[in-house]
């Protein structure tokens, strides 16, 4: 028998492509598709083998945020059968990816079938931009961009996930791209989920100060890691007439930024 050269093992072990489950988000899915591929994209040039499970749906979190615990908890146990068998799962969304690694644990902590398996998943589940720098090890990316950008940390990313520098570090290498800081930038923007629907004065109200905030920095783009907060900020300066654009973190990354904009009317449709 021949002894086993643990260098040789160490390379092949690093050489390995971790299998990567996509969760897609309903936003993403249904409003800007073109995250999805970018994150995509992203992910399989970082090294990654990328699956998009046909089986999910909602990661259940308007539910729990509303006290819906029982339909949340049957969401959970779906999304957890569709994705456990995955290395790692990535979402574009720290609200999605917080739902998932910070709430499902305890959502399905009585249920003896669901238990473990919900702490395993939570443990391999990330926000898109920290799996690429804290996991992969990401600290380039092969795009350019001549804009001045700001950056909005969502409220889930930031204090749920941890996600602050990652985007930034990522951003850095971004040829052409030039970062101006958000004042105020770890405030909420108003979305919050159902929050917006429950409380729409307040809400209007916080999103005005976001947008305010926003045009200070000078910037000519908004970009987010949650596309939930980028449809609200990007609506708002939209009716206040603003020329600032808003755009998903990773379409910038990716070097995906050909298709219009977030409320942008498509090319030749607003000639029409």
């Amino acid at each position: 028998m021949t002894k086993e050269n643990t260098s040789d093992r160490g390379s092949a072990a690093q050489q390995k492509r971790p299998r990567v489950a996509l969760f897609v988000t309903c936003l993403v899915d249904l409003f800007r598709p073109t995250v999805g591929f970018a994150s995509i994209k992203l992910l399989e040039d970082a090294g990654c083998d990328v699956e998009v499970p046909a089986a999910q749906t909602c990661c259940g979190q308007p539910a729990y945020n509303s006290g819906d615990a029982v339909n949340a908890a049957a969401i959970a146990r779906q999304v957890v059968d569709a994705f456990e068998g995955y290395d790692y799962v990535v979402a574009p969304s720290g609200s999605c990816g917080g739902m998932i690694s910070k709430h499902y644990p305890d959502l399905l902590a009585a249920d003896k079938d669901y238990a473990d398996r919900a702490r395993r998943l939570a443990a391999k589940t990330f926000e898109l931009t920290q799996f690429l720098v804290d996991v992969r090890k990401l600290d380039q990316v092969a795009a350019r961009l001549d804009s001045t950008v700001t950056y909005h940390d969502s409220c889930s990313s930031l204090r749920e996930m941890g996600v602050k520098a990652q985007p930034r570090k990522l951003l850095a290498g971004v040829d052409g791209l030039r970062f101006a800081e958000l004042p105020d930038g770890q405030s909420c923007c108003g979305f919050g989920g159902t929050f917006c629907v429950k409380y729409p004065e307040i809400s209007n109200r916080m999103v005005e100060e976001k947008t305010g905030n926003i045009e200070k920095t000078g910037a000519d783009l908004l970009l987010a890691g949650d596309l939930g907060c980028l449809l609200n900020m990007a609506g708002k300066l939209k009716r206040q007439g603003s020329k600032v654009q808003a755009r998903h973190v990773a379409e910038v990354l990716a070097g995906m930024t050909d298709e219009p904009a977030i409320g942008e009317p498509a090319t030749g449709e607003g000639e029409r």
